[in-house]
């Protein structure tokens, strides 16, 4: 009965996921929308293709076309095309060959021993990226087809062709993808989590209520942080290819295609999460650790006020690159005088802190690295 119970888990569980993400599909723009316009746009495709070459001209292997429009429309109008061409290239190489072989020994079965292994070796040529395992799915329609003739060869390719241009048409005419909005989302989230991540941290230290158990769940949370990083990095890479070869391409860049601003923005908030590690780790040692003594209170108050103004300018830095209304001029002016009052936190913390780690070289030299961090961070936060 156990494991009815687990089933019956895991399906609400999907049940409530699939809801979630048909409301928010339906609410307004976003990820689910996106998918479910591409989802729809893959089956118009398939069904253009089949009505041409199935329904209207009845061509003998008329499923070619339908099988490869779905697989053409991509996620980015750059890769429909570029994989188009490389697809198209493995499937006329792969069928070529095959038909070739299969004539000269006029046997499938030995036909099919010779030309697999090299179409498969074809496969991994470099030009032909990961359309190359197509060159052995041509291969093996002519040689699992029936009779092989040049001119059913010749039919299968220029279905693939047709297949090939609707597919593309369909991703380049109706919505064609842009994921810009991706990326402005996964900056966001990383920089709100910075944000929070610190804010808890800070209250923390200032109150004196943090153990290990504390202190390794701010360390868990900051190492999630750097894999935000890595996703809004990968989530920039798609809106910049999102771009290329698109008929939006002109219109989207004047309204939200900051990249730079983006890029730079990626590499501070790595920097932010490699900082807030190192913040996290010092804290969790010192809580685990039965040996070391705890910082004095004035010295752990002032660290924590260094990290609320850090959180502050961090929620600032996001809304001059990355905020939805585009630059604000405000936030860059707050954003200022919030470093400024960042230096003015860590000078004073640089002249607590000889004196109250004056027995402990180990806890001087570890606060005086996390020190030198903290004023690149602030330095980072300013850059044009």
């Amino acid at each position: 009965m156990e494991w009815m119970h687990r089933a019956n888990r895991a399906a609400r569980r999907w049940a409530g996921t699939a809801v979630t993400a048909v409301r928010r599909a339906w609410e307004g723009p976003g990820r689910e929308r996106d998918l479910a316009v591409q989802a729809g746009k893959g089956a118009l495709a398939a069904w253009v293709a089949w009505a041409v070459m199935g329904w209207w001209l009845e061509a003998p292997m008329a499923f070619v076309a339908p099988w490869v429009a779905v697989v053409l429309v991509e996620s980015t109008v750059y890769r429909s095309v570029a994989h188009g061409l490389q697809q198209l290239a493995a499937i006329a190489v792969g069928t070529a060959l095959a038909t070739a072989v299969a004539l000269l020994l006029d046997s499938t079965m030995a036909a099919m021993a010779l030309v697999l292994p090299a179409v498969l070796l074809l496969g991994q040529w470099q030009r032909l990226g990961s359309q190359g395992v197509y060159a052995a799915t041509g291969a093996l329609f002519v040689l699992t087809g029936g009779e092989v003739t040049v001119a059913g060869a010749a039919a299968r390719v220029l279905e693939a062709v047709f297949g090939a241009a609707v597919g593309v048409t369909v991703n380049v005419l109706i919505r064609p993808p842009v994921y810009l909005r991706d990326a402005r989302a996964a900056l966001e989230d990383t920089a709100r989590e910075a944000h929070e991540l610190l804010g808890a941290v800070a209250d923390g230290l200032a109150t004196g209520e943090w153990d290990a158990h504390a202190a390794g769940d701010w360390h868990v949370r900051a190492l999630r942080l750097g894999r935000l990083v890595d996703q809004a990095r990968s989530a920039i890479g798609w809106g910049r290819e999102s771009m290329r070869v698109n008929p939006l391409g002109r219109r989207k860049r004047a309204l939200s295609l900051p990249g730079e601003k983006y890029a730079d923005a990626v590499e501070v908030l790595d920097y932010v999460a490699v900082h807030i590690a190192g913040v996290t780790r010092t804290v969790w040692e010192t809580a685990d650790s039965e040996e070391a003594d705890r910082p004095a209170p004035e010295l752990t108050r002032a660290y924590a006020e260094f990290l609320r103004h850090t959180a502050r300018a961090i929620r600032l830095y996001g809304r001059t690159r990355f905020g939805p209304s585009g630059s604000d001029d405000s936030a860059a002016e707050q954003l200022r005088e919030a470093v400024e009052e960042l230096h003015r936190t860590l000078d004073e913390f640089r002249r607590r802190l000889p004196g109250a780690v004056l027995d402990d070289p180990a806890a001087l030299a570890t606060y005086g690295t996390l020190l030198t961090q903290a004023h690149r961070l602030a330095d980072q936060l300013v850059q044009d």
